[in-house]
């Protein structure tokens, strides 16, 4: 390939991670909001949190990139660039498979954890701060990176909108090519290598939060003093 077709491909990847990175946080976002909601002791804020969850987790992320893009300007008059577009539609809808990931792991702390932090007189939010999070956070990290991975492939419907990611940056040089094998071998690669970078981060993260979750504090060795020292 020339090296403007390259140069085209190189803004698609950086609109893909510009893309990733906006969504993965509002998925984010959204994934605590609404997890933390499916646990709340309030009937109808339960009811609100999963009602959200099943609407979004039953569909299309395609369909909602249609919706936020072509269906809401008209409504509300105003009309979302196509990287804001995307990124709240993707973010809404898979902040509804992270908010499950959310419910799901501080449902699996232990039982004798909540009633200790009621022994101890804590209020919801602190039981939620210092006893639920920090437990069930580093469980969560496994299952977000799974996430990540299918956000990563979920940037490329955005080629639809026009927008110049690394899927329609691929489609425009096959086009300038007329050749498919060699541009759609350096878009899986470059998928790939996102993906894999995605993996060992998170893994690094895991291993950071893990460490000393569960550990007993270190023993201070004793001083001995000595005899007739006066110190008793």
């Amino acid at each position: 390939m020339t090296s403007g077709l390259w140069e085209l491909v190189l803004k698609g990847v950086w609109v893909t991670i510009q893309l990733l990175v906006l969504s993965g946080l509002l998925a984010t976002v959204v994934s605590f909001v609404v997890g933390v909601a499916r646990t709340h002791r309030l009937r109808s804020v339960r009811f609100l949190a999963g009602l959200y969850t099943e609407v979004f987790r039953g569909t299309s992320a395609l369909v909602m990139i249609f919706w936020v893009f072509f269906v809401l300007p008209p409504a509300f008059g105003w009309q979302l660039v196509p990287l804001w577009a995307g990124t709240l539609a993707l973010g809404l809808t898979y902040g509804a498979y992270g908010s499950e990931i959310v419910r799901g792991a501080l449902a699996a702390v232990d039982p004798a954890q909540r009633e200790g932090g009621i022994a101890l007189s804590f209020t919801p939010w602190q039981r939620m701060k210092l006893i639920l999070l920090p437990q069930a956070v580093p469980e969560m990290i496994p299952p977000f990176s799974n996430l990540l991975i299918e956000l990563l492939k979920g940037t490329a419907l955005v080629s639809i909108m026009g927008m110049g990611d690394l899927a329609f940056s691929g489609n425009l040089v096959r086009l300038a090519l007329q050749e498919s094998a060699e541009i759609y071998t350096y878009i899986l690669l470059i998928y790939f290598v996102i993906a894999f970078l995605i993996t060992r981060l998170m893994r690094g993260l895991e291993k950071k939060l893990k460490a000393g979750v569960g550990k007993a504090p270190k023993k201070t060795a004793a001083v001995r003093v000595p005899e007739g020292s006066g110190v008793s």
